[in-house]
């Protein structure tokens, strides 16, 4: 197990380094969550919650199912009711090479934003050597045509060069309507750290009511209702949005693209009122904060709004929709760890993640949880 001391020491955080460089460390596999909670014997709510408190610096090791002694009355919990599709499916090449098809995006016009992957004894892979006007063979008598690379033209012009690649558009032609096919033939996404396939119904938060997400908006996945109705006996109010999340494949440093949203006037109200009257504003989850800071205007009003944000947060853009962030633990170099950093800072997180690795606690999407606070 790595040491705080060995953590900290990986890297001189204070030279002139990029944001994304600021906090780095190699996570060692016996910290990856390689299966549900359930399937070690906890409840959801029974994974652990590191609690950080970002203006004393202050660390506490809990339980998710102690979150209300966290809380405050007047608090307001952001979430994300977006629900898992089954967003992975069987696609085979004209030579009959069989990749894996990842939905990612539902973009206008009935484009899709897609990513294909190899498939290995260890899971899947990027498959980089796809060519544009390909048309893949997919089951149940589907056509998946790529159109193009996609070009996010925020990326930073090297990444255009070595990744433009990975992930493509494309139109799909399908037999019945794409939800119902997907429930037919499709299967959740997964990365080779989670070793057995999962029904879809582990990818689920007790909360999501409209499918549309190709992977789990993971941070909430630790709430039950019984703990949802604890928090609102104690006061805490529950606001909801809609982000339906793209793949989370990105690779080193790579900005999200594109992705649906939709903020009801209900949940804009109540933050703007939240953050007037001094309460807290806690989102569940960096998609929630992408969403936020989406509809946000220069006086630091939230507005009601759907569309398709690119939005791409920095560290060095603090946020000022949000108080707090409940999120679970991410990768090294990961673009989410920006997010993060525009709450907190580096230094903080750097410890945060010392504390997490030297406690043994697990990443991913059935890991354990942080939640910042102020």
């Amino acid at each position: 197990m790595i040491t705080l001391k060995e953590f900290v020491s990986i890297r001189d955080m204070n030279k002139a380094v990029s944001a994304e460089d600021k906090i780095n460390f190699e996570l060692p596999p016996e910290l990856e969550a390689t299966e549900p909670p359930e399937a070690r014997g906890l409840a959801r709510d029974e994974v652990r919650l590191l609690v950080s408190h970002y203006r004393d610096g202050t660390f506490i090791h809990s339980r998710f199912r102690e979150l209300p002694n966290h809380l405050y009355p007047g608090d307001v919990l952001v979430i994300n009711t977006s629900g898992t599709i089954k967003a992975a499916l069987i696609a085979r090449r004209s030579d009959g090479m069989n990749l894996e098809l990842h939905l990612s995006t539902l973009l206008p016009a009935g484009l899709w934003i897609v990513e294909l992957r190899r498939i290995a004894n260890s899971g899947t892979e990027p498959f980089l050597s796809a060519n544009a006007g390909e048309v893949l063979t997919l089951p149940g008598g589907g056509l998946a045509r790529l159109l193009t690379p996609y070009d996010n033209k925020y990326r930073s012009i090297d990444l255009i060069k070595v990744k433009s690649v990975r992930l493509w558009l494309a139109t799909l032609d399908l037999p019945n309507a794409v939800l119902e096919y997907l429930d037919q033939f499709g299967f959740p996404i997964r990365y080779k750290y989670v070793r057995k396939d999962w029904p879809v119904e582990y990818y689920q938060n007790v909360y999501s009511i409209e499918p549309g997400s190709a992977e789990m908006p993971s941070a909430g996945r630790a709430f039950t209702p019984e703990l949802i109705t604890q928090l609102v006996a104690k006061g805490v109010h529950v606001a909801s949005l809609i982000l339906h999340t793209g793949v989370a494949s990105l690779e080193s440093y790579e900005p999200p693209h594109e992705e649906y949203y939709r903020i009801p006037p209900e949940t804009a109200n109540l933050v703007n009122s939240t953050r007037a009257s001094g309460k807290r504003v806690i989102a569940v989850g960096t998609t929630v904060v992408r969403v936020l800071e989406t509809v946000l205007d220069p006086e630091g009003i939230v507005h009601p709004a759907e569309g398709w944000t690119n939005r791409i947060i920095r560290a060095d853009q603090k946020l000022r929709s949000i108080d707090g962030l409940l999120t679970g633990f991410h990768e090294p170099r990961a673009s989410h760890l920006a997010i993060l950093a525009a709450l907190a800072d580096y230094p903080h997180l750097r410890r945060a993640y010392g504390e997490a690795l030297s406690h043994g606690y697990l990443w991913h999407e059935f890991g354990d949880l942080h939640l910042i606070l102020p």
